[in-house]
């Protein structure tokens, strides 16, 4: 009968352990670039000229497995901000683009054979940002404004480069529907501020406001701290009241990533917990 205590321990002990086993750590990804590439602008509201020149941009990325499911559900943010500064084929008008962006998604994924994960889900975001022509007097500002609804997804492969670890991720993101705002033709910013707000909101779908954001990326792993390059296209087609709007860049990105742990209470991870990763 003495053995019976010492039998319900090891059991107690041997659930513990196996508690432990099942605990998951899901660190933070992070990823913090800088952009620098070519922006073609064309507003009809403001010219019927097309403005070619460069796009800068600074972004910050977050992405980390939920915690409902882990292996299958990760949440991913971006935030950025970005200044166009562009010129007329003559050279002698300048346009300026200026926009902040912020998306957030949520992406089913599935792991596959020879390293590679593919994800898909859906996505939103808010697009706040205004085109300048130095030249006009009259209507020299463009604003743009945007809630959209959004599908998006990537396609991941973990492999080496020269014994180096690498992941390779492609990551497109289509507008799927949501709203935007734009003035009627040839209306003045002056005239909305005395009352004239019709027309003013638009249901945005393929046929008057077509977005796309395409991303490919390394990330190069050494030791704690990666260093992220890689290629970002952005396209915003739209037309509506007679006004048409073509935005288009095309940057090489550069900059850091890493991995970071949100230690509730303080607690460190133990040898037995199980990371997922973000990617």
């Amino acid at each position: 009968m003495r053995a019976v205590p010492h039998i319900l321990v090891s059991i107690l002990l041997l659930v513990t352990v196996g508690v432990q086993a099942q605990e998951v750590v899901r660190p933070v990804t992070s990823t913090y670039t800088m952009e620098v590439g070519r922006a073609h602008l064309h507003d009809t509201y403001l010219t019927p000229l097309g403005y070619d020149g460069l796009t800068t941009a600074i972004t910050y990325r977050r992405a980390q497995a939920m915690k409902f499911n882990p292996e299958r559900w990760v949440m991913q943010l971006n935030l950025s901000a970005g200044i166009d500064y562009t010129e007329n084929p003559a050279r002698n008008a300048t346009m300026w683009g200026a926009g902040i962006k912020a998306g957030w998604d949520m992406v089913y994924r599935w792991e596959l054979p020879y390293g590679l994960t593919v994800g898909a889900g859906p996505g939103t975001g808010l697009n706040v940002g205004a085109l300048y022509l130095t030249r006009n007097q009259n209507n020299p500002v463009s604003a743009k404004v945007s809630w959209t609804l959004d599908a998006t997804g990537y396609l991941s492969w973990r492999t080496r480069v020269l014994d180096i670890p690498v992941n390779i991720r492609y990551q497109p993101s289509v507008l799927l529907t949501g709203v935007f705002f734009s003035q009627e033709y040839d209306e003045l910013y002056y005239e909305i501020y005395l009352g004239n707000h019709r027309n003013l909101v638009h249901p945005a779908w393929w046929g008057n406001y077509f977005t796309m954001d395409n991303l490919v990326s390394a990330d190069l792993r050494f030791g704690g701290t990666w260093l992220t390059v890689g290629y970002h296209n952005t396209i915003v087609s739209t037309k509506v009241s007679e006004i048409t709007t073509r935005i288009t860049t095309h940057a090489f990105v550069i900059g850091i990533s890493g991995e970071w742990l949100s230690l509730g209470r303080g607690a460190l991870p133990s040898a037995t917990s199980k990371i997922i990763s973000a990617y």
